[in-house]
């Protein structure tokens, strides 16, 4: 699983550990769910950047805690690629999921309200936007079960609860 990690704007802090910690979580789901060979990008931002995101694209003026834009919500090929790097006749396959989007700022502040640690919070956003690229949602209550178990089930796994 190749997982992209950025910071936007640069100046964002974060520990080494908990990138760490996102990039196990993205690579646990990517076993868990038969997706190794996909490629996420991970933007860890403000909640300046994340509410000018959420407005624009939700039409939510207001910031929020994780954003998730999938590459493709149907069932569309890979993305097959040459490159310089291997032999002509070989192929690579890679599924773009597609980008998550966490404010650092509101899970700091939500960790704070649920009395647990940031990297609890940063690890559960990070299950919560894969599960969104995957197809898993939360509008109706069914499915919001679903993916409660879902995450639950994937935090238990990385050892992570509350």
């Amino acid at each position: 699983m190749e997982t992209i990690i950025s910071k936007e704007p640069e100046s964002i802090e974060i520990s080494a550990t908990i990138v760490s910690d996102i990039k196990n979580a993205v690579e646990l789901i990517g076993k868990l769910y038969d997706i190794e060979e996909s490629e996420v990008s991970i933007t860890l931002t403000d909640d300046k950047t994340i509410h000018e995101l959420n407005k624009d694209y939700r039409g939510i003026d207001r910031p929020t805690d994780v954003l998730s834009f999938a590459f493709h919500e149907s069932d569309e090929p890979k993305i097959n690629f040459n490159s310089a790097d291997f032999d002509d006749d070989e192929n690579i396959n890679v599924d773009v999921l597609g980008d998550i989007i966490i404010s650092v700022e509101r899970a700091e502040s939500q960790a704070a309200d649920y009395g647990h640690s940031l990297r609890r919070e940063i690890v559960f956003l990070t299950v919560h936007g894969m599960l969104h690229l995957l197809g898993y949602d939360h509008i109706v209550e069914d499915e919001r079960i679903e993916m409660e178990r879902e995450q639950t089930f994937i935090m238990e796994k990385l050892g992570i609860n509350r």
